[in-house]
C-alpha cells in the first residue's frame, strides 16, 4: 500500500559526521519517509529540530538537488549572504553544484520541522562551508576527507 503512516517510521538520530561534528547534531532527528515508501530515485525526509538544534553543518552538494519546506515552527536558514527566518509554508531550493553552503538552526523555544526532498545520485560529494571537511558517498558508503581530498584525521 502506498500510504505511509509516519507514526510507524523509525526515528533516525545521530550523525555520520566524525567528531567533533557528530555531537553538534544533538537535537536533530528525522523520519526517512521516502525510504519507508520504497523510493529509490529521491529522498524525502521530515526533519525535526529541537530548540537550539542544527540541521547539519553548513554544506552544499555537487550532484544532488535539495528542496526544503518548513512545516512547523520557525527555523533560520543560514547561507553565505546571511540568515533568513523561515515559517510554515516557506520553501528553499538548493541546486546541485552551487557552492553556497546552507543549514538550518532552530533559534526558538519550540520544535521546528521541515520536509527535505533531494535526489539520490549514485555518487555524491558534499563540501562543508565553515570547516575543512567534505564527504564522498558512493554505494552507500561515506568517506570523509579534508577539502583538498586527503583522508580525514581530525580537525586541523
Amino acid at each position: 500500500m502506498p500510504v505511509i503512516d509516519p507514526k510507524t517510521v523509525p526515528v533516525k538520530t545521530g550523525s555520520i559526521y566524525p567528531e567533533p561534528y557528530a555531537s553538534m547534531m544533538a537535537g536533530r532527528s528525522s523520519l526517512r519517509l521516502g525510504d519507508a515508501g520504497g523510493l529509490t530515485q529521491f529522498g524525502v525526509n521530515l526533519v525535526t529540530l529541537e530548540p537550539g538544534a542544527l540541521s547539519s553543518l553548513r554544506h552544499w552538494h555537487l550532484h544532488e538537488d535539495e528542496f526544503v519546506m518548513v512545516t512547523e515552527g520557525a527555523c533560520t536558514l543560514v547561507l553565505d549572504a546571511g540568515e533568513t527566518v523561515m515559517h510554515p509554508g516557506d520553501c528553499a531550493a538548493f541546486p546541485a553544484g552551487n557552492p553556497d553552503g546552507h543549514h538550518f538552526i532552530n533559534h526558538t523555544d519550540q520544535v521546528a520541522r521541515f520536509l527535505v526532498v533531494g535526489t539520490k545520485a549514485p555518487r555524491e560529494v558534499a563540501t562543508y562551508s565553515d570547516v575543512d571537511l567534505r564527504v564522498e558517498i558512493e554505494a552507500g558508503k561515506a568517506r570523509f576527507t579534508y577539502k583538498d581530498g586527503t583522508d580525514w584525521e581530525g580537525p586541523r
